[in-house]
């Protein structure tokens, strides 16, 4: 992974290393064609992820399905991570680890998951914004239904959630437009992070955040295989669910809010 990751969020990236390494350990096929192109809009577009692809898929694949998802997920932000923090950082240097032995994917997955949620960077209110947006930008309906109780208690509401659609044109404060808008570089063009956006992030966060922002929307988007799969139902059908997470990066659902 990108020494930059390793400068600001060591145990992220670690862990990081260790998925991409069980990944490249695991003797997956993708050259099916309908695997390939599962795996060709999942990384575009998974919102458009329909039924009939995601029969194929599941066809292909058999009971191996979960598994080849998760591989599709490291092989598209992999790059993306370590490309979109060079290009608001500066030029970096990629760090490939050696393949590891065949393992269990998804565990490690979670680890770093958890990793990501333990850092502290970004303020609670930023760190929710960021996670809705990529929710809602991959249409995932489990996420969308989420509210981070961490971030209404420091004072964010419906108003700040909302302003996410359109940050841009929006009452956020700058740091806030510029985090978005590179979370949206990062879910769309991460190969060409536009100059505005990258420049506007440098300004107005510091490489901690930056990296952590990215690593965010790159735990984040482990969302893209439950809506992929057609396993994002929200568990609640009118207000949100309430949740936590710990120090140790856990999540707990905590409650319900009617609103």
């Amino acid at each position: 992974m990108s020494d930059l990751m390793h400068r600001y969020a060591p145990a992220a990236a670690r862990a990081f290393d260790a998925v991409h390494a069980a990944r490249t350990a695991l003797d997956i096929d993708l050259d099916d064609p309908a695997v390939e192109l599962f795996a060709d809009q999942f990384g575009v577009d998974v919102s458009l992820v329909d039924d009939d692809m995601r029969r194929r898929f599941l066809a292909a694949t058999g009971p191996t399905a979960f598994e080849v998802a998760q591989a599709v997920y490291v092989d598209d932000y992999w790059p993306r991570a370590g490309i979109a923090i060079g290009a608001v950082l500066g030029s970096s240097t990629f760090v490939v680890p050696a393949p590891g032995e065949p393992r269990e994917l998804w565990p490690l997955v979670e680890d770093f998951m958890r990793e990501v949620a333990r850092l502290d960077a970004l303020d609670p209110v930023l760190t929710e914004l960021v996670r809705l947006r990529g929710a809602r930008q991959h249409e995932c309906r489990l996420c969308t239904s989420r509210r981070s109780v961490a971030a209404l208690e420091a004072g964010a509401g419906e108003a700040e959630f909302g302003a996410v659609d359109h940050h841009a044109e929006s009452d956020l404060p700058a740091a806030a437009k510029a985090a978005l808008a590179l979370t949206d570089a990062v879910i769309w063009s991460p190969y060409l992070i536009p100059p505005p956006v990258a420049a506007a992030a440098a300004e107005h966060l510091t490489p901690e955040q930056v990296v952590e922002l990215v690593l965010d929307v790159t735990r984040n988007a482990a969302n893209k295989i439950a809506v992929a799969l057609g396993a994002d139902a929200a568990a609640v059908t009118d207000g949100v669910e309430l949740f936590a997470t710990d120090a140790d990066g856990n999540l707990t659902i905590v409650g319900t809010d009617p609103r």
